[in-house]
């Protein structure tokens, strides 16, 4: 493997709280009565599918009212340990070639990412304004190989939820997951490879 495909929100950033405690807030006073657990399913999709997904009506006027919060909890986000210390060995090789694949949109992915110099590290960044159809579609995974010249044999996506898995296999990539985040489980069982720290993905 030479080509490294990874997921931002629960892979190299812990940001679950950001976006989720907002979109509680708003959904409750819209007249909602979600509990936090009922919004772990949409954890990893882009805004206006997971709030379709949770089957609100005006989904976009929910998003517009959820992102105008965001930034108030953005204090709740943090880099995961030692993912800096992993990319920065991975990228030393310059024989790996590094990409960021994401149900952000830009503009999210810029303010969320740069602030922590993780960029730096990429030479190539999809978000969901590069692609037709978001996660579990396997386009932006795809998008990645395509501007990282690899090919899928060569390529891993590292990810954290299901969505991540399905998108990675339907393009015909090995999958990792993200282990400090999320457990492995029945569910996860096709991942080729399960990393529990993220310096066990300098050894694939």
């Amino acid at each position: 493997m030479n080509a490294f495909i990874f997921d931002v929100d629960g892979t190299l950033i812990d940001s679950k709280d950001m976006y989720m405690k907002p979109l509680l807030k708003v959904l409750n006073a819209n007249g909602y009565n979600f509990v936090m657990s009922d919004l772990d399913q949409t954890f990893g999709i882009n805004a206006l599918d997971a709030v379709t997904q949770l089957g609100v009506k005006e989904p976009q006027r929910i998003v517009n009212e959820w992102f105008g919060i965001v930034d108030d909890y953005k204090e709740l986000t943090h880099v995961f340990p030692n993912i800096k210390e992993m990319l920065q060995e991975l990228s030393s090789d310059n024989g790996n070639h590094l990409a960021i694949a994401t149900s952000k949109l830009r503009t999210e992915l810029l303010r969320d990412v740069e602030p922590y110099g993780l960029n730096d590290y990429f030479s190539a960044i999809i978000s969901s304004d590069d692609v037709d159809n978001g996660k579990p579609a396997p386009d932006m995974v795809l998008k990645g190989i395509e501007k990282l010249n690899s090919t899928k044999d060569n390529t891993v996506y590292i990810g954290d939820t299901l969505y991540d898995l399905e998108a990675a296999h339907r393009a015909g990539v090995s999958f990792a997951l993200a282990g400090w985040e999320t457990d492995m489980a029945d569910q996860f069982k096709s991942a080729e490879y399960y990393l529990t720290t993220p310096q066990d993905l300098l050894t694939i």
